[in-house]
């Protein structure tokens, strides 16, 4: 018999749609031409969890992952994933030995990197910033003529505003095709890989010989296009823990930042910030409870949050509630939120439990 604190009582949860990430990747697939699809799985793919995303996305067809820490690539060789793996944030801190043995491509664009690298007989993908200065070469001349015999694979930048910013995404594939030109005269034969999500639907000219998508897997839409058939994959639902009927005047939640200016029924749902629920949907946010959109109200709690409920013809106690998910797609709770659906994302599903599906 299990122990009472391992079973898992609380109805709060996230349901992984393993059907609908196969879907995405079909459609990434129609959109990136002869180009190979290098799943983004970093973060623990998005909170959509490292290996069981990683292994159908491999069984599905996918080329290769990318991932932005060593560990994650070693937990996917420990797992038995055995597709190709890159590292795209290049922080390896003495790793570089194990790195090799585990077979993964090292992103670098550190000089000491790279000469670790070089040593170790290895090759490498090089990153040049383009314009987004986080990441990667700056002085590529100097780089290159200090590298000496590194063995350079690929070459590749990141996009910082392919969704929205024609100007400045032809500027970075600008500076990007000039440092290919420079990498293939000092006598490399680079794969070339730019793209992101947004990159891979919706720039041809980005997509190169690799595009690496990420959100759009997940089903998260790079633009407010809904022709993108692209699915959700995660739905956070929880259920009604209480329905109380309050009169005008009464304040819900801490601070009493919600009055209610009718008479109202007001139901609270067993999720909060503790489960990662973003605490800026307070008073902004919905909750979708018998097909219909509930407004929040009142600040969003630890494990508690308040719903509007007055205009439901009925709501009970166990009534399960709807947080993300196709009928509340993480883009928009990420709107009301104030913040982006990728952290809406990221931030839930690592703190309550997981359920396969499909």
């Amino acid at each position: 018999m299990a122990q009472p604190w391992c079973v898992q009582v609380r109805p709060t949860r996230a349901e992984i749609d393993r059907g609908a990430l196969a879907h995405n990747l079909g459609v990434v697939r129609a959109h990136a031409g002869a180009a190979k699809i290098f799943a983004v799985i970093k973060a623990d793919a998005y909170g959509h969890g490292l290996v069981a995303v990683a292994e159908r996305l491999v069984a599905e067809g996918a080329d290769g992952i990318a991932v932005a820490l060593t560990e994650e690539g070693l937990r996917l060789r420990a797992a038995g994933v055995e597709a190709p793996v890159i590292v795209l944030n290049g922080i390896y801190d003495g790793a570089h030995r194990d790195v090799v043995e585990a077979a993964l491509t090292p992103v670098v664009y550190d000089l000491g990197d790279a000469e670790r690298f070089r040593a170790l007989g290895a090759g490498v993908h090089v990153k040049v910033d383009t314009g987004m200065t986080r990441l990667g070469v700056t002085d590529l001349p100097r780089f290159l003529e200090r590298c000496g015999s590194l063995r350079i694979d690929g070459l590749m930048t990141h996009l910082a505003t392919a969704e929205a910013d024609p100007e400045g995404t032809t500027a970075q594939l600008d500076a990007f095709d000039r440092a290919a030109e420079l990498v293939r005269a000092a006598g490399h034969a680079p794969v070339l890989h730019a793209a992101n999500s947004a990159g891979a639907l919706l720039w041809p000219r980005a997509r190169y010989d690799i595009v690496r998508t990420g959100v759009a897997l997940y089903g998260v839409r790079p633009t407010d296009d809904s022709t993108l058939d692209l699915r959700p994959v995660m739905r956070v639902l929880t259920t009604v823990a209480r329905v109380v009927d309050v009169p005008v005047g009464a304040r819900v939640g801490y601070g009493g930042t919600w009055t209610a200016s009718r008479p109202s029924r007001i139901a609270t749902l067993a999720i909060g910030y503790g489960d990662g629920y973003l605490r800026s949907s307070s008073n902004r946010g919905h909750a979708v409870i018998r097909g219909a959109r509930c407004p929040l109200v009142g600040r969003v709690s630890m494990d508690l949050t308040g719903v509007d409920v007055t205009d439901l013809v009925a709501c009970e106690r166990g009534d399960e509630a709807v947080m993300v998910g196709a009928e509340l797609r993480a883009e928009e709770v990420a709107r009301g939120a104030g913040t982006i659906a990728y952290e809406v994302l990221s931030s839930i599903a690592p703190r309550v439990p997981r359920v396969y599906v499909g």
